[in-house]
């Protein structure tokens, strides 16, 4: 895809820049600058959504998860834009840039921190939201697909089956996600110990540069190629488009769901899971949802373990994996449900299972809540007394949730720097840490001073130097940016955390793709100063 030339726009904007007053809103600015790039003014009107538009919260709220950063005092932007086309992005990126407008882009609204739609250090802000941009264009004879970044992963599933039902493609669990910033975190999902994670599976991209060009993977070069596939979304540019592989998947998949209490002996069947899970045939995805639960006819909890599963062929084969990797469960034949892979799919989703798959087109949410989540790798089972004592302290708050996903299978056979995504060969699982509440709760702050203890007491159990965490679990708590101030230094302390020694290596492109910092948020990927890119270069070779 060739894009009009940066120095063009830059021209262009030069040239209007003139007639943009001091007086005049953000607003009138940003659209006088828009309609300038072209006659068809009329809709970018149409596409704007200021605070005082009917219409503003439902597209604020319209795809945000996490409702803590909906509340009245959470910082609201100036303006949403909802572009209609690849160019309508291009030249609101030039004309952010060239005005000093802060922006934020959102796909799907899934960041956990609200990155994505709310900017706690620098205001003004407006929000660039790609839910309009949702094309999913599959080609079964070339197994591949191109996909914009403001589809769900749903609608993606969906467009394939549409067209073959023994193809499939190996990323998130949740339907809702939006492609755009999946893929950049890294994208796991259901069939990542068969055929790794959704960036594995990546062919190319087209993204808009800080200088507002388009690239595609030949003109951005393979440095920066590899770092938009798991660097994270937000650091780098707006992604337009991802080119997609697709992968085989069998007629027939089985799924299963079976839950095992404390008084059911979980303690000692979840630590023989974690044994197990990440060396299990590869075509077994099977994890682990642990919370509170009531015990019948008593006023006590207990804890329930869910192995909640998906398995690539039938029942007959499954009993059979079950029955000489982990008899503990005692999986039956009626525990199975035999059936294709997208409504394997939906039922990972949690969907009812008489739902048609038509609904994964709506791209809603099944989640919303108001919400703190942590992550962790494990690369040591946790041993029977460490469980007893995570058991203690689920129960000692109102609405917890873990999940531990396992991996293993084709995750072994990536090396750390393959992307920047470096959770790979010895990670057993990786643990997602939640605590919800409900609105009008006026002691949220307990709960997220309950999860962070949680967390410290997890310590000794989860991967260390550096303890390791997903990168689409945002979590502010492991350090953030300062207002106009993206350090280094400061950037390490949740950076290795993410990347691991990765990090150095997305700097590095960061600085020579947007050494100007145009696109930033709380942990964003930071740029080196000029001068200590100078001296670096000195010492070694560019990555070109």
């Amino acid at each position: 895809m060739v894009s009009q030339p940066s120095s063009y726009l830059a021209i262009l904007i030069l040239l209007i820049s003139i007639s943009l007053t001091k007086s005049a809103s953000i607003e009138e600015n940003f659209v006088q600058c828009l309609s300038f790039y072209s006659d068809k003014a009329a809709p970018f009107y149409a596409t704007i959504y200021t605070p005082n538009n009917a219409s503003f919260n439902n597209i604020l709220n319209s795809s945000a998860q996490n409702l803590r950063y909906l509340v009245p005092s959470a910082p609201k932007p100036e303006f949403i834009f909802t572009p209609l086309t690849d160019s309508h992005v291009q030249v609101a990126v030039t004309c952010s840039k060239k005005l000093g407008i802060h922006l934020r882009v959102r796909s799907g609204g899934h960041d956990y921190e609200g990155l994505s739609y709310v900017s706690e250090i620098e205001t003004p802000f407006i929000i660039i939201d790609l839910a309009k941009l949702r094309d999913v264009n599959v080609d079964i004879e070339d197994n591949t697909a191109w996909v914009q970044a403001g589809a769900t992963i749903g609608e993606v599933y969906y467009r394939i089956q549409e067209k073959s039902d023994v193809h499939g493609f190996p990323a998130g669990l949740c339907t809702s996600l939006g492609v755009g910033g999946h893929l950049t975190g890294g994208a796991y999902g259901s069939m990542m110990r068969k055929y790794g994670l959704g960036v594995d599976n990546v062919l190319d991209a087209k993204i808009i540069d800080a200088n507002g060009d388009i690239l595609d993977r030949k003109s951005m070069g393979e440095e920066f190629f590899w770092a938009i596939r798991g660097g994270g979304g937000g650091s780098f540019g707006i992604l337009l488009w991802w080119k997609i592989k697709l992968v085989p998947v069998p007629k027939t998949v089985t799924v299963f769901t079976v839950t095992k209490s404390l008084e059911q002996d979980a303690t000692k069947i979840l630590h023989k899971w974690q044994e197990v899970a990440p060396n299990i045939d590869e075509n077994l995805f099977m994890r682990v949802i642990i919370q509170p639960a009531s015990v019948a006819n008593k006023t006590q909890r207990t804890i329930t373990t869910s192995y909640n599963a998906q398995f690539l062929g039938d029942s007959e084969k499954l009993l059979q994996v079950m029955k000489e990797s982990f008899p503990e469960l005692n999986l039956t034949k009626q525990d199975c449900t035999e059936t294709s892979w997208i409504k394997s799919v939906m039922y990972i989703a949690g969907y009812p299972s008489n739902t048609p798959p038509e609904v994964l087109l709506e791209g809603k949410s099944t989640f919303k809540n108001f919400f703190k989540a942590k992550s962790d790798f494990v690369r040591e089972p946790i041993p029977e007394t460490g469980l007893q004592g995570l058991w203690q302290r689920l129960l000692e708050e109102d609405s917890p949730l873990m999940i531990w996903n396992p991996y293993g299978g084709m995750m072994n056979n990536f090396s750390e720097s393959d992307s920047p995504f470096p959770h790979r060969n010895g990670t057993l699982y990786k643990i997602q840490y939640l605590t919800l509440w409900q609105e009008g709760d006026k002691n949220a702050t307990k709960h997220v001073d309950w999860i962070r203890k949680l967390y410290n007491y997890m310590t000794p159990y989860v991967s260390k130097f550096p303890r390791e965490a997903y990168v689409n679990y945002r979590d502010l708590d492991l350090g953030m940016n300062k207002k106009n101030s993206t350090s280094f230094i400061q950037a390490t302390s949740w950076g290795n955390m993410y990347f691991k020694d990765n990090f150095n290596r997305l700097v590095k492109i960061k600085t020579k793709v947007d050494p100007e910092n145009v696109f930033r948020h709380e942990q964003s990927i930071p740029p080196l100063p000029v001068s200590a890119m100078k001296l670096k270069d000195k010492k070694c070779k560019s990555w070109e």
